[in-house]
């Protein structure tokens, strides 16, 4: 039970059980001294006594507590939560030794076996990162080549889940909805003809040609499903008519193989957080009150298999209906005119929940940015009922509630960098966050939380860090 609870709880605990124990001993010493003075007139005088001394210890107690936990317990938290930025995260900013100053050896015993093991490791990094650009050239080349040549294709697992596409079938994928790794094809296509295509691939390890039709019924397309050989899955090739985008406009690659043995299924506390899908997202409003007033952006990346995926991002200007005060403009830079001809609310909610389908939302201070959202889901035609995960908390989770968890804060924590032409935008601000939540993730994994339950179930006991905030 007590080995649950943090360290400072812990000392915490132990300091009250000490202050209990020197009230009991004092009132036991002085009942025993009153009994054999065997004086009632003297009572007043005993009873005065303890009291002056419950005060007096309880103080004493108190202070002493307060020094041992501004210098030994709030130390050893934050050199636990640098020791593990730099095993889990790569960071490799120095430690705090000022901060740790009275733990002895301690402080430089950890800093040098840190550093000992990162010039150990150094070799090594270097030769992965030689292959890595080597591997990152040719990626660079195959990817060039392949968008360049006239063909949509969808790489899917047996589940009938994007592994892979390509820049003309992201063409092809945004005329129904925003082409994203790891969502169905059935939220683009409709089942039946994709499935019964499917089973005649399963039966003959044949190619097959097959007619597809968009979940919306508009629109129809002509295709081939390839076999992988004895990899699992198939490759989908939409006819090039379909794709309706110009080579130039071409996009890169998309892809995450380990996805195509993926088969995620169940509760969402109950699973593995590196099989979790999450969207990042952040918003730029009219100001402070989510009760009246109203978003002017909306930015998102999306996080799938701890990595950010490049080329899924939703950047929107929405029009508030309102004028945008100057002193709001002054901050995130969007006036009145950008927001001209811009979706309204309803229309951008709707937009961005399907971006979000089936992933936990992850934001920096989530129930401000989700109170603008929620107070227009009717408008939207929407529930907003996705899990919630908030970097605050995560961040007071590893490095102490006793810390600043601001993103400025955070993100000097963990060496991300934020641009500053992008800082306070929506964009610029999510991803941000995610490089954050991207190097939070094994933290927490080290941390013996690798479910996502797990990690909800330790952001619970910080949960005034955000009523605070808001």
């Amino acid at each position: 039970m007590l080995t649950r609870l943090s360290l400072r709880v812990r000392i915490f605990l132990f300091f009250c059980l000490m202050a209990v124990g020197a009230l009991a001993v004092s009132s036991v010493a002085l009942w025993v001294s009153y009994l054999r003075v065997a004086d009632p007139a003297l009572a007043s005088a005993f009873i005065l006594a303890e009291i002056l001394m419950g005060f007096g210890f309880i103080a004493l107690i108190i202070a002493v507590w307060l020094l041992f936990d501004d210098n030994v317990a709030k130390p050893i938290e934050r050199l636990s939560a640098q020791l593990r930025a730099r095993a889990h995260a790569g960071v490799s900013t120095d430690m705090d030794m000022q901060a740790a100053r009275y733990l002895g050896d301690l402080a430089p015993a950890a800093a040098g076996l840190a550093d000992q093991l990162s010039g150990k490791t150094m070799d090594v990094a270097q030769a992965v990162a030689a292959e890595t650009a080597h591997l990152s050239a040719e990626k660079q080349r195959l990817t060039a080549l392949l968008t360049e040549i006239p063909v949509a294709m969808v790489l899917a697992s047996p589940t009938h889940k994007i592994v892979l596409y390509d820049g003309q079938a992201a063409g092809v994928l945004a005329q129904i909805a925003h082409p994203r790794l790891n969502a169905s094809l059935y939220e683009y296509l409709q089942p039946v003809p994709l499935q019964q295509a499917y089973e005649k691939l399963s039966k003959s390890g044949l190619e097959v040609d097959c007619i597809l039709t968009s979940i919306d019924g508009a629109q129809t397309y002509s295709a081939r499903m390839k076999p992988l050989g004895d990899a699992p899955g198939y490759l989908l090739i939409f006819d090039e008519s379909a794709a309706n985008i110009a080579p130039e406009a071409a996009r890169p690659l998309v892809y995450d193989f380990d996805l195509l043995n993926s088969a995620v299924a169940g509760e969402f506390e109950s699973l593995a957080l590196r099989d979790l899908c999450f969207v990042v997202f952040d918003t730029e409003t009219t100001g402070l009150l989510p009760h009246k007033d109203e978003i002017v952006q909306i930015g998102a990346v999306r996080v799938v298999n701890g990595r950010i995926v490049q080329g899924e991002r939703f950047d929107m200007l929405v029009d508030p209906g309102m004028p945008i005060p100057p002193a709001s403009t002054k901050v995130h830079h969007i006036s009145d005119h950008m927001v001209q001809g811009a979706p309204d609310i309803a229309a951008a909610g709707r937009t961005f929940h399907e971006f979000a389908r089936d992933a936990v939302i992850v934001a920096h201070n989530a129930p401000f940015d989700m109170a603008f959202l929620r107070r227009h889901a009717k408008r939207m035609d929407v529930d907003w009922d996705h899990p919630i995960l908030d970097t605050v908390l995560l961040s007071a989770v590893l490095f102490g509630a006793s810390d600043k968890h601001t993103l400025d804060a955070l993100c000097d924590r963990l060496e991300i960098a934020i641009p500053h032409d992008l800082r306070h935008t929506a964009l610029g601000d999510a991803v941000a966050t995610a490089q954050a939540l991207v190097k939070m993730l094994p933290m927490l994994q080290a941390r013996g939380m690798t479910t996502f339950g797990a990690v909800i179930e330790a952001t619970r006991q910080h949960g005034r860090l955000l009523e605070d905030l808001n």
